[in-house]
């Protein structure tokens, strides 16, 4: 990581994060960019382009596009996809299904998942986020205090479940 950069999170994706991230790259690059740079082209040749609005778009979007596509490189490069479960299921690690309650009584199922998925899905936490973190590790039984936005919680681990397991 170079020296003042933001560091991006964890570089473990699911499969399907890893997937949904490479087909982005492929549409960006083998799809929308050129089209982009096809229309940045068309708009060039009319003339003065201090003023011309599809050339100034133009040229933001492909800056935007090709810092994306930087962007997907980097997190795709040395990335780890976890496929499998992991040898001791009763510990909650990457990828796992986690039942919690509260402690006013309401449970919620979480799944642990990369920096670039959470948001894939209702109910995917990043392992980076506090409650990820906190999650981490944990056994059913488990009772933590959880330190979120909205305040502390207190948490029990009442279930944990691998997909395929």
């Amino acid at each position: 990581m170079a020296a003042g950069r933001p560091r991006s999170g964890s570089k473990y994706s699911t499969p399907e994060g890893a997937r949904r991230l490479r087909a982005e790259l492929d549409a960006l690059w083998l799809v929308e960019r050129p089209a982009v740079t096809k229309a940045v082209a068309e708009a060039a040749a009319m003339g003065d382009r201090s003023e011309n609005a599809e050339y100034i778009y133009g040229k933001r979007r492909l800056r935007e596009i090709d810092r994306r596509v930087r962007h997907l490189r980097e997190r795709l490069d040395g990335m780890k996809v976890v496929s499998e479960a992991p040898g001791d299921r009763g510990r909650v690690f990457f990828g796992a299904w986690v039942t919690i309650e509260d402690d006013a009584g309401g449970s919620v199922r979480h799944r642990i998942v990369g920096p670039d998925e959470f948001d894939r899905e209702p109910g995917y936490v990043s392992m980076d986020s506090p409650l990820g973190r906190a999650l981490l590790g944990k056994r059913v039984g488990d009772e933590l205090e959880v330190q979120l936005p909205g305040g502390s919680r207190q948490i029990e681990i009442t279930a944990i479940e691998y997909e395929g397991a």
